[in-house]
């Protein structure tokens, strides 16, 4: 629950950054910022995947690229659903969408800490059978 709440805050601080920098991106204050960065998780974690695998023939043949246009797409159908929250046109959509996922990514990783490699090799385990117990030692 820890986790999410606090990729929801970053979420927000990303489309918070991105309404700063692109003119056709407008939102009306923190809370709608808020609840856009809750719809877009709601509808990535929604329609994303089905969007992805009925476009996978135009994403294998544009190496990918598609998969921001559909970014810009999810934007925009979250700019649909909050009122304090506005995507202009599919160029601020596609801009917006990218700077969010940069700063959503940057931000994360500073969050999350990274699990530490340790070179200790696994341990082996000596087991004898013992005849007269009948039993693995």
């Amino acid at each position: 629950m820890k986790r999410l709440l606090i990729r929801w805050i970053v979420s927000t601080i990303a489309i918070l950054f991105a309404a700063y920098l692109f003119e056709g991106i407008r939102i009306s204050g923190f809370f709608a910022a808020f609840f856009a960065a809750a719809a877009l998780g709601i509808l990535n974690a929604l329609f994303r995947p089905i969007l992805l695998i009925l476009t996978l023939p135009i994403n294998i043949l544009s190496l990918g690229l598609f998969t921001f246009v559909i970014n810009a797409l999810m934007l925009m159908m979250a700019s649909g659903l909050i009122s304090g929250f506005h995507v202009a046109g599919f160029w601020s959509a596609l801009g917006g969408s990218l700077l969010i996922s940069i700063v959503s990514w940057l931000l994360n990783s500073f969050v999350y800490e990274k699990e530490k490699v340790t070179d200790e090799k696994p341990t082996a385990i000596d087991m004898r059978y013992d005849h007269d117990q009948d039993r693995w030692e």
